[in-house]
């Protein structure tokens, strides 16, 4: 199975405390041609953008603003759509996503539901009440409107991978989801981020990759009765530079992680990898969240800009 491949086109990340905002505003040209020098001759390639939901509360600001500018010569919109109504309502949510689906329409090539629903973090949706309520419903929503519209939009959930025998959140999830829930999943993705919260020696590096998606697909996605047979993409993934960082390093860590989920791809089921994220938030700051990109923040680029841009073009699944 050939991957398509894709990217956040921004700056902005959350952390564990809130929000780092990039030290300067998006520069729409530098990342148009950021992302045609990425996609090179492959027909297609995603744009990842989030777009959050909340009635009694403002919601987070998209991001990036407008995506639709970064579309053209195939690419089509991988679109985030998150739960972050405070007291976990749902009134209004589905109407949210159905109107996200009838808004973008043929633009979209994929719409995730929540963003990792089962990490209990303040910028995420699992810190959220009724997220399983939202996800199953928003899933079905979804794909009743894009099935109504005639669009081919790819239906799907992320989650992280969970080595905590306590965790409960897919036999959660199995005791809300029904038959037209799973009937209605097109994917399910998983991020992760190999080597950078708990460093590994780089020679074990495929090794953990592997371990990750085996067990993700084999031990997670059984518990909520997920066919084996709908696909796993990667939604996010990346490796930051910075103090004791090197850049060279994340080239590297780049190389082996992509090389890896594509030799897995058919054994997996694995259809789709999306690098996070095109920018440094700030290429001079001292957090970890700042330097995710695989340009600096002058839009200058690392080395591994490089390596995925080779990447996509051995490894892509169209001729």
């Amino acid at each position: 199975m050939g991957l398509t491949f894709g990217i956040y086109p921004g700056g902005l990340l959350g952390d564990d405390e809130g929000i780092v905002r990039p030290v300067a505003p998006d520069r729409p040209d530098r990342v148009k041609a950021a992302l045609d020098a990425l996609q090179g001759n492959a027909p297609t390639f995603t744009v990842r953008a989030y777009r959050s939901f909340a009635a009694t509360v403002s919601p987070p600001p998209p991001t990036p603003a407008d995506p639709e500018q970064y579309l053209g010569r195939g690419r089509r919109l991988d679109l985030v759509l998150q739960f972050r109504e405070p007291t976990g309502a749902l009134d209004g949510w589905t109407e949210f996503v159905r109107g996200a689906v009838r808004a973008y329409g043929s633009r979209l090539a994929s719409v995730q539901i929540c963003e990792e629903p089962n990490v209990r973090l303040p910028t995420l949706d699992g810190s959220v009440p009724g997220v399983l309520d939202a996800l199953v419903g928003g899933v079905v929503a979804a794909k009743r409107e894009a099935r109504a519209l005639g669009h081919p939009v790819a239906v799907g959930f992320n989650a992280v991978p969970s080595f905590d025998p306590a965790d409960t959140f897919w036999s959660d999830l199995a005791a809300l989801a029904d038959d037209e829930f799973r009937a209605s999943l097109d994917y399910v993705g998983v991020d992760f981020f190999p080597d950078v919260f708990r460093p590994l020696p780089a020679q074990k590096l495929a090794g953990a990759v592997t371990a990750v998606l085996r067990s993700f697909r084999d031990t997670h996605l059984p518990k909520a009765g997920i066919p084996a047979g709908v696909p796993l993409r990667v939604c996010e993934n990346g490796w930051p530079t910075g103090p004791g960082r090197p850049e060279d390093r994340q080239a590297a860590t780049l190389d082996t992680v992509v090389r890896t989920v594509a030799a897995l791809a058919d054994e997996l089921r694995v259809d789709a990898y999306a690098f996070f994220s095109l920018r440094d938030a700030d290429s001079h700051g001292s957090g970890l969240f700042h330097h995710f990109g695989l340009l600096r923040d002058d839009y200058t680029p690392k080395p591994a800009f490089a390596t995925y841009q080779d990447l996509i073009a051995q490894l892509r699944g169209f001729p």
